[in-house]
């Protein structure tokens, strides 16, 4: 998960569940626990109303009236009975309500103790019952051991708590949606300084910003400061990079130029001067390649460059060169690739590699170019693959090549230094370059360059 607002939610949320989690539970129970308690004071009122309405009858024992007080008493299957129960537990009455019904009773309890509990029918239904156990004094001055039962049906009260619970999940469903909005909200608001400068470095990355503004909250302000410092610096540096090469560029120019005049008027032999002048070109061909690179652009970040278009004219560009040979250049590039680096790199990777290939061809060359996979997000690298039908390249001088001069053949046109320069552009990105036989039968050139996320820095 990349995203900060994301993480941010996900870590409300996971807080806000387990909140609003223990609250339901603690309302849930204390909700439970107050109705039992208030359905053990409504039993308890009924005991008493019994014990009031209980009186002894002829035969000297206690009896109760068949119409109680209570209309549920009197009403069958209501879910309200009552039973008054003799000694050891032998049943002596009945409510009409519990008629057909065997109530459960597990003991007699204590004299003058209460006891509340839970029980169930013989098909399940849950109950609450209350009992009392009393000694009754006849007008004899005799004492009878009596217990009053009264029992109800949970069904009701299962059913309250249902529509409790119902309404506590939705309650607290509805105030986390809300809050999770106002949250979002708020962190939108929050993060907007963070989306500035992603914006603003983009805008850098484009070349049209030059720094970051300072129109940040304080938290952010030293990040913005410190940025625009290395960003300064860098450009600092690179000036100072570039005014060094322009100096010695300078420098260099008459002392050449001074050189090739006095080989010129030399008569030391044309095959002296061609090597001379060879020698002097692989310097300029190198003052200048060293030029190009702090002055290819005044951005201090890389830019995407359009790999096809740039294939594009560049192929054009080698079929004009080669227009007495006539190679065959087949492409093959992933769809929209734009690799993330410096267009004039870019161009040297595979202007060097394709004119090799078309120097020694005999008829094809083949460009390959895929993007790089990377585990999330676009990918900004690539592979670069260039393999022709020609003689290829030895093994064992694969090594020699990639030293700046070298050559496999003094007589073809060149410097030596192509492969090189390659392998320093490749290096500078993190990359590798690979040479290998080719399924055509002559040399293959693979560069790889790695994703920026991935890339080293290593200086050329």
């Amino acid at each position: 998960m990349s995203s900060l607002s994301a993480r941010l939610l996900v870590s409300v949320s996971v807080l806000m569940l387990f909140f609003f989690g223990a609250t339901i539970v603690v309302l849930d129970t204390a909700f439970v626990s107050a109705g039992e308690q208030a359905r053990e004071d409504i039993l308890d009122g009924y005991v008493m109303q019994l014990l009031a309405a209980a009186e002894p009858n002829a035969d000297g024992a206690l009896s109760l009236p068949i119409d109680l007080f209570e209309a549920r008493f009197n009403s069958l299957g209501s879910g309200l009975y009552a039973e008054l129960r003799g000694e050891g537990g032998m049943p002596l009455w009945q409510s009409q309500s519990a008629l057909g019904l065997a109530l459960p009773f597990a003991a007699v309890p204590e004299l003058g103790v209460r006891v509340f509990k839970r029980e169930s029918l013989a098909d399940g239904t849950p109950l609450l019952s209350l009992s009392l156990a009393v000694q009754w004094e006849f007008p004899d001055g005799s004492l009878r051991p009596y217990t009053f039962k009264v029992t109800e049906s949970l069904d009701s009260f299962n059913a309250q708590i249902s529509r409790f619970r119902r309404q506590l999940f939705g309650w607290f469903g509805a105030v986390a949606l809300i809050m999770l909005l106002a949250i979002s909200i708020l962190m939108r608001g929050l993060l907007k300084p963070l989306r500035q400068i992603e914006t603003e470095i983009g805008e850098i990355e484009e070349g049209h910003r030059a720094e970051l503004s300072g129109r940040f909250p304080t938290e952010l302000e030293g990040v913005a400061r410190n940025m625009n410092l290395l960003i300064e610096t860098e450009r600092a540096r690179s000036d100072r990079y570039r005014y060094t090469l322009d100096n010695l560029a300078h420098s260099l120019k008459t002392p050449l130029a001074a050189l090739r005049a006095l080989i010129s008027e030399s008569d030391a032999g044309d095959r002296f001067n061609r090597r001379a002048d060879e020698q002097i070109d692989r310097m300029d061909e190198i003052v200048r390649y060293q030029l190009r690179k702090p002055a290819a652009t005044d951005n201090l970040v890389l830019k995407p460059v359009a790999v096809e278009e740039e294939i594009e004219r560049l192929v054009a560009g080698l079929n004009k060169v080669y227009r007495d040979k006539s190679p065959e250049i087949r492409t093959a590039i992933g769809k929209g690739i734009r690799f993330r680096a410096d267009a004039g790199d870019f161009l040297e990777l595979a202007g060097n590699l394709l004119d090799n290939a078309c120097k020694w061809c005999r008829s094809t060359v083949e460009l390959e170019i895929e993007p790089v996979s990377r585990e999330r997000g676009p990918s900004s690298g690539l592979a670069l693959v260039v393999s022709d039908d020609g003689p290829g390249i030895p093994e064992d001088a694969v090594q020699s090549l990639l030293q700046r001069g070298t050559r496999l053949d003094e007589s073809t046109p060149g410097h030596g230094i192509g492969l090189a320069i390659v392998a320093d552009i490749a290096r500078s990105y993190g990359g590798t370059l690979e040479i290998c036989r080719a399924p055509l039968g002559g040399a293959e050139m693979r560069v790889t360059i790695p994703p920026v996320t991935a890339r080293r820095a290593s200086p050329l």
